[in-house]
């Protein structure tokens, strides 16, 4: 069977914080079910992972690596790596997605007033906007 995992499950299933509802996710994340992670929800869990846990970059880059490498988890990897990519360069994973995404789109330019973003990013088509 394949399974859509929403947000709230990975983050039970990592932080462990609802026994039961942990307990649940595990059993659902060691299963033979085929378990499909949106790059959205992958977005979510590493907001929620720094914003309300406080987790690291490099804790979180470790365990999104650790669940999207199970072999029951199917995830656009492409997409993945770029937002692993950046925040392991001390940036948003949202922005790796989004600046890969861009240019799976064949966009000519991706324009942000995020200055971290521009700076960050490995590609002269991320260009900061200026705002007058």
């Amino acid at each position: 069977m394949q399974i859509a995992l929403d947000t709230n499950v990975l983050v039970r299933h990592l932080i462990a914080d609802d026994p039961a509802q942990a307990a649940a996710a595990k059993v659902l994340i060691e299963s033979d079910d085929d378990l499909v992670i949106a790059t959205v929800v992958l977005c979510e869990l590493v907001w929620v992972l720094r914003g309300v846990y406080r987790y690291a970059r490099s804790e979180i880059a470790a365990l999104l690596r650790d669940i999207v490498t199970l072999g029951n988890v199917q995830v656009d990897q492409p997409a993945v790596e770029a937002g692993l990519k950046m925040l392991e360069r001390g940036g948003d994973f949202a922005d790796g997605v989004i600046a890969h995404d861009s240019s799976r789109a064949k966009c000519h330019r991706l324009v942000t007033f995020d200055r971290d973003f521009a700076r960050i990013a490995d590609s002269a088509r991320v260009v900061l906007l200026p705002s007058s």
